[in-house]
């Protein structure tokens, strides 16, 4: 792992926070993995404090759980869990879509479009894990311009159980182009105020990631039996 740059406390503590959520997200800490504060602080170079702070926040945001007797463990969600995840927030982010169509500011939908530009020379360079935080910055500025707080909340809470799901999810050539398509149509529709076209783009779009993800999911359930059989 890359040696965090050490500056002053504070940007030290919010370095390690994103490193290790990246590592997460990414899954270079694979899903059931422990989370060993040791090891991480070696291969980091910090010590333990910032590590043990990292992994509450992690916790609180649920990449993470805090199990009795075995400690912080990357959090592994079933099949079930994760449609019903992805159910609700397809939900979520329609009605987002929805009201960001008719709440959106001019301001707010420039830096949308400069997002999706520096989002879109990403995908040009195949460079996934850019692309993915710009990516989640266009999803998290569409919520934030619905301008309610309560769905703004809910949206990070649930989001943050699939975001690894969702990085992967794009790793299919195929299903990531058609996923960069579905964003130009959704900056189409915020530009147009169509708020009853974005509401069903958005849904759309997150249910062709949820199908995506449980052709992985059940690919890798059916290897494991395999290998058991």
């Amino acid at each position: 792992m890359a040696t965090i740059e050490q500056s002053n406390s504070h940007n030290l503590h919010e370095a390690i926070f994103e490193k290790l959520r990246t590592l997460l997200v990414e899954g270079k800490i694979a899903p059931g993995s422990k989370l060993n504060e040791r090891e991480l602080a070696e291969s980091l170079h910090v010590s333990r404090t910032p590590i043990r702070e990292a992994i509450r926040r992690l916790a609180a945001e649920g990449l993470v759980e805090l199990i009795a007797n075995r400690g912080a463990i990357a959090v592994q969600l079933s099949l079930e869990d994760v449609m019903h995840t992805f159910d609700v927030i397809a939900d979520l982010e329609g009605f987002s879509g929805e009201l960001a169509a008719k709440n959106i500011s001019d301001a707010t939908l420039s830096e949308l479009e400069a997002l999706q530009y520096e989002m879109m020379a990403s995908y040009a360079r195949r460079d996934l894990s850019s692309y993915y935080k710009l990516n989640l910055r266009i999803h998290h500025l569409i919520n934030q311009a619905a301008n309610n707080p309560v769905l703004s909340k809910l949206f990070s809470q649930v989001n943050a159980r699939i975001e690894a799901l969702r990085f992967r999810s794009n790793q299919d050539g195929v299903k990531w182009e058609k996923a960069v398509e579905e964003h130009q149509e959704m900056l189409d529709a915020l530009k147009a105020r169509d708020s009853s076209r974005m509401r069903q783009i958005m849904i759309q779009h997150v249910k062709n990631k949820r199908d995506v993800v449980a052709q992985l999911l059940n690919a890798e359930i059916n290897r494991e039996t395999a290998k058991h059989e």
